[in-house]
């Protein structure tokens, strides 16, 4: 799939910002240092309660193997990295188990009178926004990033949130997500909830 480097036509906001495409292994340590300082473990119970935060910690070779694949949208300002959403397509199969549950999961949940294997859909395989810039539109713009950029070769965009990170849960609702599923992970005894976004309005959906 050949997609622009650069993208361009999303909402301004009240600083530089530059959104685009994973390119570089430098892009993806810059990833990997943003979800390290956000990770759940890492982070005390009232800023996980109030800010949110990510679980899923990947490496740089699980990053370069979905990158090769699909690249996925990073924002930076004044050449900071403060942002990114991470696509993850069934092409990325066997390249992060964690993932390959969700994908496996995902298969199973009935859909519009069918299953969600029945449509073209993909993973979005974690979110996350640098401490300074969250409640600024760019939670959203990330996602709409991923529309115009996948919407043509995919009808649903799909993930799991922790039901316990309220902030991600609101968000991802207000950008167009419906919950689809609730699940305990029998390892960290966790409750999660499955959302999709659907592209294509229902009276389009034949």
């Amino acid at each position: 799939m050949h997609l622009p480097a650069a993208l361009s036509g999303f909402p301004a906001t009240d600083f530089p910002m530059h959104i685009s495409l994973a390119e570089t292994d430098e892009d993806l340590r810059d990833i990997l240092a943003l979800q390290k300082q956000n990770l759940v473990g890492r982070l005390p119970a009232d800023v996980q309660a109030r800010e949110g935060f990510v679980t899923l910690q990947y490496t740089l070779a699980e990053l370069q193997q979905l990158h090769a694949v699909a690249p996925s949208i990073i924002a930076r300002a004044d050449g900071r990295l403060v942002g990114y959403a991470l696509v993850a397509v069934p092409a990325v199969r066997g390249y992060v188990p964690p993932l390959d549950d969700l994908f496996a999961m995902a298969e199973t949940l009935p859909y519009r009178g069918s299953l969600l294997a029945d449509y073209p859909y993909y993973l979005m395989g974690q979110i996350c926004i640098a401490e300074g810039y969250r409640g600024l539109g760019l939670f959203d713009q990330l996602y709409q990033a991923h529309r115009t950029l996948y919407s043509p070769h995919y009808q649903v965009l799909v993930t799991d949130i922790s039901a316990r990170n309220a902030r991600s849960l609101r968000a991802h609702k207000r950008v167009g997500f419906q919950e689809l599923h609730r699940f305990l992970d029998p390892t960290s005894q966790q409750d999660w909830v499955v959302v999709a976004w659907d592209w294509q309005p229902i009276s389009q959906a034949g």
